[in-house]
């Protein structure tokens, strides 16, 4: 639905500088479209840069009028609230915006077609990311084991922590650089850039596996296929990990992880149960394990391991890769802040 040259107001109201923002700094960083504003009326006036750390002079302004004088034609829901719900409060800017001649982009699980179909006119709709397309797929069957290209799945010791990112990033070197790659997407935002792939956390515990499967399945073609991961093996919370695994039949797997993370940060903090992250080399031999099912499968290996460094300074950054890279044996690198070449080789 969305046009190449279609312009986008991303709606970040109350969240700038949280982690639920992903889905609109993963647009703003890899989408085709071009962008006008970020509209967050409790940030005007502050710089992209002050949240995000993005060469950029795109502005934060404080109304949806604001966007639409910059030209704005489409906008985009860029923060996922607690439960993917639509927080009532939005009902009247998605209004103003359909009244207004816009799209939407909406990644929450709240469908807004059924809420707000009959208000839109000639060449506008509404894109509900995380709506699964098509018939449903067959139960898995680890048919990409039979495969002969390399597929890599992203995994991570937590939620949030840069997989979906560190995959783009290694996708993008490897098309550069004139490699047969694709990157299949598993979440909203992935599909959001992508303009294909799945919503994973859509689908039936049933029918998520064999989802997965028909997209790598589908991507025979390509030599190397990234696939975006979601969650986590190590957080209470998370089932998506698993489909991932048993769907993409992984022969790679990138492991993404926070520079001095200790406990998962997902988990709240007042909680009595803090989550401690293992180490490395036990999280490494974990997803291995799990990949292999103890042996029944096919072998897979984690080969690198991507780090977000974002809170740290560059001297830090650099003695944090260097840390890791001795602790675990494998090649280590923010591929966003240094490049994705160090991973990136590991799959050539």
């Amino acid at each position: 639905m969305l046009k190449a040259n279609q312009k986008l107001a991303l709606f970040c109201e109350a969240t700038m500088g949280q982690p639920n923002t992903k889905m609109a700094e993963g647009i703003l960083r890899y989408g085709p479209n071009e962008c006008v504003a970020v509209i967050d009326s409790k940030a005007t006036g502050k710089s992209l840069k002050d949240f995000w750390k993005l060469d950029t002079s795109l502005p934060i302004v404080g109304t949806l009028n604001e966007a639409i004088a910059l030209g704005a034609e489409v906008l985009v829901l860029g923060t996922a609230p607690s439960g993917g719900r639509l927080p009532e409060s939005w009902k009247e800017v998605i209004l103003h915006a359909l009244d207004s001649g816009m799209s939407v982009v909406n990644g929450l699980h709240d469908k807004l077609q059924p809420i707000f179909s009959d208000k839109l006119k000639l060449d506008q709709w509404i894109w509900d990311l995380r709506t699964p397309v098509g018939d449903l797929p067959q139960i898995g069957g680890a048919r990409a084991a039979d495969l002969k290209n390399t597929r890599v799945l992203m995994v991570g010791t937590d939620m949030a922590i840069g997989k979906m990112t560190a995959g783009l990033e290694i996708y993008k070197h490897l098309k550069d650089n004139n490699h047969n790659v694709n990157f299949l997407a598993s979440g909203q935002t992935g599909v959001a850039i992508m303009g294909a792939g799945i919503p994973l956390d859509a689908y039936s515990v049933d029918h998520a596996g064999g989802a997965v499967e028909r997209m790598v399945l589908e991507s025979s073609k390509n030599d190397i296929v990234i696939v975006e991961g979601q969650g986590s093996l190590l957080h209470p919370g998370s089932t998506a990990t698993l489909p991932l695994i048993r769907g993409t039949c992984p022969t790679h797997m990138i492991l993404c992880h926070r520079a001095r993370m200790t406990h998962l940060d997902t988990i709240r903090k007042n909680s009595e149960n803090l989550i401690k992250v293992p180490p490395i080399k036990d999280v490494i031999a974990l997803n291995e394990a799990v990949a292999s099912a103890a042996g029944a499968l096919f072998k897979s290996k984690v080969v690198g391991i991507c780090l977000n460094t974002r809170e740290l300074d560059e001297t830090s950054a650099h003695a944090e890769i260097e840390k890791l890279e001795a602790e675990s044996g494998l090649p280590v690198q923010d591929p966003v802040r240094f490049g994705a070449a160090k991973i990136a080789n590991t799959l050539i």
